[in-house]
């Protein structure tokens, strides 16, 4: 005789109840220590601007952005409401901490530290996404739980072999929504796949967490100018390159939260189910690390060009400034277009106008800070404009 599998507890937001629930200052804690991860990504690519170091950036980060994404949905469903789950959700955010002070010897002597907390991550996650899903959470924890094992026998490893399990490890993360809605759909009678699930959430609360995440972010980008002023008398020169360097973090604060954040909600409020699971991960996940990155990568750029407003800037440098701001609007570009909003042709010509400022460069720094500001504030207006004339007229 087969069990009746116990009824699952509605999610917060859904149409069983429409109140939307607002982010808790627990997981605004929470995003404030994973995004030391970002910090720290953006001190090893400050020390090393090369191609090869970004790909590494892009590992670590494709790994710890999938289970960050993995904990908004969980706090989406189970909310941080009681004293054991807030306690159980701590220990969560240790492990972020501690993998996030890994990260700069990663591939090193800390490989196997960063693993094990990640295994603490990861199982942390399950075991509170288990007070809503049962045994049936074993089909998304199993390929994260080995995912995160590949990456602590990472750190054991050297050179192709190490390389190898990083890319298994991303590999398993991808495959366990995939995993996970096939057993639940084919085994589980009467209950909708974990996936389907997970897909009615909170929209006005999932768009919140993300976009406190976003403006943790660019806090970072802030942090940056200052580090690399740092040493510097403060005069008219500095404070005129302060001045663009924040002006054009402003530029993409208001790329995303001028329109996209609230054209969002409603996009996902629209979905249900698989669909809203489904669009969640192309915009927030899969168009959202290389927001991310950009903005890291811009920090990492804006450190380096502060310090030398006057002189030149090396091609690494020049290449970080703009292709900070390149990767952001790119990623801007696919989260348009995974919940079809526009305009966004302006968004595709950005990318490559900012890019073309890496001459500038030779010049001075200043000059390219100044060359991309003027790119992204003029995208701005033209997309904004364009946005006014095609909008429909106002009912008489």
């Amino acid at each position: 005789m087969t069990a009746t599998p116990a009824p699952v507890e509605s999610p917060p937001g859904t149409e069983h109840d429409p109140v939307p629930r607002r982010v808790t200052t627990l997981e605004l804690f929470f995003d404030l220590v994973f995004v030391f991860t970002i910090t720290q990504l953006t001190v090893l690519l400050a020390d090393d601007l090369s191609f090869a170091q970004a790909g590494r950036v892009l590992l670590i980060f494709a790994i710890l952005y999938w289970m960050y994404g993995a904990y908004a949905y969980l706090t989406n469903q189970v909310p941080p409401e009681n004293l054991a789950r807030r306690v159980i959700l701590v220990a969560g955010m240790f492990g972020f901490l501690t993998c996030a002070l890994a990260v700069p010897k990663v591939f090193t002597s800390d490989g196997v530290a960063f693993g094990l907390a990640f295994i603490l991550v990861t199982a942390v996650h399950s075991t509170l996404y288990a007070l809503i899903h049962g045994k049936y959470v074993l089909s998304f924890a199993i390929p994260n739980l080995v995912a995160a094992g590949c990456v602590t026998l990472a750190g054991a490893a050297d050179g192709t072999a190490g390389d190898a399990l990083w890319v298994a490890a991303v590999l398993l993360q991808q495959l366990a929504p995939i995993v996970s809605s096939r057993i639940t759909g084919e085994y589980a009678a009467g209950r909708a796949p974990v996936t389907e699930q997970v897909g009615e959430l909170d929209p006005a609360h999932f768009v919140e967490r993300h976009g406190l995440l976003l403006i943790i972010a660019f806090g970072e980008s802030v942090v940056a100018i200052g580090v690399g002023a740092a040493d510097l008398p403060l005069d008219w020169a500095l404070a005129s390159g302060i001045a663009l360097a924040l002006g054009l973090a402003a530029t993409l604060w208001w790329t995303y939260f001028g329109t996209d954040e609230s054209a969002a909600e409603h996009a996902l409020g629209a979905a249900r189910g698989i669909s809203r699971f489904r669009l969640g991960m192309l915009a927030y996940y899969y168009s959202f690390i290389p927001m991310l990155l950009g903005v890291a990568i811009l920090a990492a750029g804006l450190k380096k060009a502060i310090a030398h407003l006057g002189d030149a800037l090396g091609t690494a440098p020049a290449v970080a400034l703009a292709g900070g701001v390149a990767a952001f609007l790119l990623g801007d570009l696919g989260f348009r277009l995974s919940l079809g909003i526009g305009p966004r042709r302006y968004r595709a010509l950005g990318a490559a106008a900012v890019l073309a400022t890496v001459p500038l460069a030779r010049v001075a720094s200043a000059a390219q800070l100044l060359g991309l500001t003027v790119v992204m504030v003029l995208m701005l207006v033209a997309e904004g404009y364009a946005g006014r004339r095609d909008a429909p007229p106002a009912p008489a």
